[in-house]
């Protein structure tokens, strides 16, 4: 077995000038720098952030509609998916920041490596499209958590943008990677939105343990399954191959790395509870319908009280806000993985031309189309949800495949315990993508 980076390092030695200075300077985020080399739970400081961020990247604006949408018209009564959810991405992450880390390539890399230039332009093409219709999605979130706040969408829609572009295209990895990591503690605020919101934690207790199949109607196991399908994305994937390959993260700190990656599914998917706390409170049995993240902020107010819009609306910034930085960044490293194009967010601007070309064209498209005037982002945001749904288990199967591989992994590669499981996973999620495609086509509703 060999080490990729042992045969054809990965050019990351430059360093992008640090126009974030002040943020790289503060102590407690210098983690890779004061941690790197240690040995114990220390040696988890140096390596943390990949798995993290994109764990929580998965609840973007989409996500966070999804959620509220299981709280409000549910309750709690569906609250026990949401751990076997978080296993499912611990699972996946697990075995992609394994991939990351032993042969320093990014997924796309190792696809068209192993499966050839057709699988791999079928896989950009589905994702290209996916991560389009979901960064309008988020650029959409970021306006709409504003505009609870009063700030039209024409001012705050190229503003959020231009910020996102400023932060990636000026920074470097470890800046960035800073930033990422700074604005996962807005999620906070959906801790205190699920602690406001009073719930009998009897209840909640019993509701996340014992699940309950019983009289499920055709519109609630299609939310099951777009509630799947939001938590475990393929653009997550990609992103976190991609950060632990730049990250440059060694063998030697695999342990720690995993660590990272099944830290960052529990903690996106306990977020998730509490949005659904939070909503199912608050709303079930109101009558009131969310068809968005905004909307069930908004309606949270007379019944959790102002400071609860406030933190349910902040928390909605923030996320998509990140989202906004990790879907255009996951394109751009998985499109310019595939065609051999210089990727990094560690090359300066005239490094790498197509990285950052192709990241500025879908914050443009994504911004432009949400200043559209009267046009409502609702079915781009389905649309994706769907999208990524459907490329899922195409991309799993890429994935268990490859962490399965001694050729490529050796002693490092899946047990059969985890090839079983990831394969009726794959299973599964075919499975359950052919009950949604059929549903649809006979026009299933309630």
């Amino acid at each position: 077995m060999a080490d990729r980076r042992s045969v054809a390092p990965l050019e990351l030695a430059r360093r992008a000038p640090r126009r974030f200075a002040t943020l790289s300077a503060l102590p407690f985020l210098r983690l890779r720098e004061t941690f790197r080399g240690r040995r114990g739970p220390l040696a988890f400081l140096a390596v943390v952030g990949p798995g993290l961020i994109a764990g929580v990247a998965g609840n973007d604006a989409g996500g966070i509609t999804t959620y509220a949408t299981l709280g409000s018209s549910t309750g709690l009564r569906f609250l026990w998916i949401l751990p076997f959810t978080a296993l499912l991405l611990a699972l996946v992450q697990e075995s992609v920041a394994r991939l990351g880390v032993v042969t320093g390539q990014g997924l796309t890399d190792l696809i068209r490596e192993h499966f050839g230039v057709r699988w791999t332009l079928f896989a950009m093409i589905i994702l290209l499209i996916a991560n389009l219709a979901n960064t309008v999605a988020n650029v959409a979130g970021a306006s709409s958590a504003l505009a609870i706040f009063g700030a039209p969408t024409l001012l705050t829609a190229p503003l959020a943008a231009l910020a996102v572009w400023l932060i990636v295209v000026y920074g470097n990895y470890h800046s960035v990677e800073r930033i990422f990591l700074s604005l996962t503690a807005v999620f906070l605020a959906y801790i205190a939105a699920a602690l406001l919101a009073n719930p009998n934690w009897a209840e909640v207790a019993s509701s996340l343990t014992t699940p309950d199949l019983g009289g499920i109607s055709a519109a609630e196991a299609l939310l099951l399954v777009a509630v799947v399908g939001t938590t475990v994305t393929p653009y997550m994937q990609f992103y976190l191959q991609s950060a632990v390959a730049e990250k440059e993260i060694g063998v030697e700190e695999l342990g720690a790395a995993r660590a990272d990656a099944i830290l960052g599914s529990a903690w996106t998917n306990f977020i998730a509870v509490c949005i659904v706390i939070a909503t199912a409170v608050a709303l079930a049995g109101s009558g009131q319908a969310i068809s968005s993240a905004a909307e069930a902020a908004t309606a949270l107010e007379p019944l959790a009280g102002t400071f609860s819009t406030i933190l349910f609306g902040a928390g909605l910034f923030g996320a998509s806000l990140l989202a906004m930085a990790i879907m255009p960044l996951t394109t751009a490293f998985a499109l310019s993985e595939a065609f051999g194009f210089e990727s990094g967010v560690d090359k300066k601007l005239g490094e790498a031309p197509i990285f950052y070309g192709i990241f500025t064209v879908i914050l443009v498209i994504g911004a432009g189309v949400v200043m559209i005037p009267g046009l409502d982002p609702i079915g781009a945001i389905v649309g994706s949800q769907y999208l990524q749904g459907l490329f899922l288990p195409i991309v799993l199967a890429f994935i268990v495949k490859l962490a399965s591989s001694r050729v490529l992994l050796g002693a490092h590669a899946s047990p059969r315990w985890l090839q079983i499981t990831g394969w009726a996973a794959v299973v599964l999620l075919f499975g359950l993508n052919a009950a949604v495609l059929v549903a649809n086509l006979i026009g299933v509703g309630a």
